[in-house]
């Protein structure tokens, strides 16, 4: 079924009243990748009356309104992307387009969803039940943050949107667990996964640099991020306290991840993988194209890229469902009316970490002075992609599906450090679950660009490649790799820039198309970089384009269709 929307169908289900609301900036999507669909679905089957609204008009109580007031709690997302990054380019100019709203036309999402919500409630419901705040938004902005779109540090999203509680990261237990402490009368002041304001410091917490002492020193912001970062796993982040103004802002250790059995579990629940028929009749949703027939395998990810949020809000390890899950939905899948017989992906935030971790990670939580891939592999990282190509043929040989195909990127660097399983993964891609083209990011060719980035080096690109190509031509499949740049990272000159442009001609033999200007989001160390203008590793001065209209040029640098052939120069580029 559906979560209800409007009071029809609350009516409909006999519920008086709902216990909890959620209110959303996406349209409501039935569908295990979205994130306020799992969260309801979950807390239906722990026994509680939940009701979802939907990107509300912001300017009248007739959608906010429209399920009465919750009886625990209201929980607000901006939806599935930040609603800056949703209403915003690289360049600051509005986006006219929105896949996450019917009809396709960006109009329903306001600016900083989460305070224009929060802040809809307190207007017309008075002394109201608590407002929890969740989702990537909130999540990536729950410390004192750097902005790009006001181009200034912010406080923590608590403060500017006056709300309760704010859970962070994937939160389905830290929800469920609230609920239930409301439920009782209880006090959740304690439960992990959560964040509050608060008169004092807790008692053993990490004390962080208040905002006063942030805003006024670069060098003190740097050192208050590298304490919030490497205190993001469960097994061994302290809880954290700062000071914003008179009071502080608190955050609890992180939530401890889901057990293979409770991942199951989510994935289990009865999706209708359709927009709900309350919005529907506004027009096609583009991102059910993408979602509809894909499957979430696994979360989190170990590649740490400075400029990638998922680390802070997915985590740095990786937790994979059970393959008989991932079955079970394939075969689900094949059910639906209007399947055609393609699977579109099986991945998360990077396809092929399916199915192996660090076990040393998984026994006491994540390293606080190395990663796992970069500069180089740890040792202590078995990169196995054995399971993943059992899982791969079992799916593709289920009944009723025809087409298996890869459509989260591959972390090819992985691949060729498999040295057991890693050409035989490549060659089953290449043969079974490739749609014309694979996705891979290298990002840039420069090493000290890839550094700033905490990307892998070229050599392991190359090798993937003429592994792809040879795989493809033997299989007499005419079929790409679809490399994605960005333009303008921190430490990135136009010298850097031309030195990429050369390596795509010659070494790629492409003229690239994929390529993103940098956006610096909040709580990622590429965005601290392009706000201190420092390299916050080594404190020394980093070349950063802030002008728009220099950035537009290393863009239009790379995807030109002509270049000055020019001598090779990978790796060499002076240090900006």
């Amino acid at each position: 079924m559906f979560i209800p929307t409007t009071l029809k169908e609350l009516k409909e289900l006999n519920w008086p009243q709902p216990d909890i609301i959620l209110v959303t900036g996406d349209t409501y999507i039935d569908n295990p990748q979205i994130g306020v669909a799992v969260i309801g679905k979950l807390l239906i089957k722990r026994g509680f009356k939940v009701g979802i609204i939907a990107q509300p008009d912001i300017h009248t109580g007739k959608d906010i309104t429209r399920l009465g007031e919750p009886r625990l709690f209201w929980g607000v997302t901006g939806g599935s992307v930040d609603s800056m990054i949703a209403n915003y380019t690289a360049l600051k100019k509005f986006r006219k387009k929105d896949d996450y709203t019917p009809g396709g036309e960006n109009t329903k999402r306001p600016d900083r969803a989460v305070i224009v919500y929060t802040n809809l409630i307190r207007r017309f419901f008075k002394n109201t039940a608590p407002v929890v705040l969740g989702g990537i938004e909130a999540s990536l902005r729950r410390i004192t943050h750097y902005d790009y779109w006001s181009d200034k540090l912010r406080k923590p999203i608590l403060f500017d949107a006056k709300a309760d509680y704010l859970v962070y990261g994937m939160a389905e237990k830290t929800v469920v667990e609230l609920a239930h402490s409301l439920q009782k009368g209880g006090n959740p002041l304690k439960l992990r996964g959560l964040s509050y304001i608060g008169n004092s410091a807790p008692e053993n917490y990490l004390l962080l640099p208040s905002f006063d002492e942030v805003n006024r020193d670069k060098k003190t912001f740097i050192d208050m991020f590298h304490r919030f970062y490497r205190n993001n796993d469960p097994l061994n982040g302290q809880g954290l306290a700062q000071k914003i103004d008179s009071r502080y802002l608190v955050q609890n250790p992180p939530q401890y991840y889901l057990a293979q059995k409770e991942l199951d579990e989510i994935y289990n629940l009865d999706f209708e993988r359709a927009v709900h028929p309350y919005y529907a009749k506004h027009g096609k949703v583009r991102a059910l194209d993408t979602i509809r027939f894909s499957i979430n395998s696994h979360r989190g990810c170990y590649g740490e890229c400075n400029f990638c949020a998922i680390a802070v809000h997915e985590g740095r390890t990786v937790r994979w469902r059970s393959a008989k899950s991932i079955l079970n939905e394939a075969r689900h899948l094949t059910k639906n009316p209007d399947f055609k017989g393609t699977i579109n992906d099986i991945g998360g935030p990077t396809a092929n970490m399916y199915g192996f971790e660090c076990n040393i990670k998984l026994k006491n939580g994540a390293c606080k002075n190395r990663r796992c891939l970069f500069p180089k592999k740890c040792p202590h990282l078995p990169i196995d992609h054995s399971r993943q190509i059992d899982l791969l043929q079992k799916v593709r040989n289920i009944d009723g599906v025809k087409h298996v195909f890869i459509g989260s990127g591959i972390r090819y660097d992985m691949v060729m450090e498999d040295r057991k399983y890693g050409e035989a993964y490549l060659k089953t891609v290449a043969l079974h679950h490739t749609s014309g083209q694979m996705k891979i990011a290298p990002e840039h060719s420069d090493e000290n660009v890839l550094k700033r980035m905490g990307k892998p080096g070229i050599d392991s690109l190359l090798d993937f490649k003429r592994q792809f190509d040879r795989f493809s031509k033997s299989a007499g499949k005419r079929q790409f790799l679809t490399y994605y740049f960005i333009a303008a990272h921190p430490g990135c000159s136009e010298e850097e820039m031309r030195t990429l442009k050369h390596f795509a001609e010659k070494e790629l033999h492409i003229n690239p198309e994929q390529v993103q200007i940098f956006t610096p989001l909040p709580s990622t160390y590429s965005g601290l970089m392009y706000y201190t203008g420092l390299d916050p590793f080594t404190l020394k001065k980093l070349f950063v384009v802030r002008d728009y209209r220099n950035k537009v040029r290393q863009k239009s640098i790379l995807i030109s269709k002509f270049s000055k052939r020019r001598k090779p120069h990978y790796g060499n580029a002076a240090n900006r």
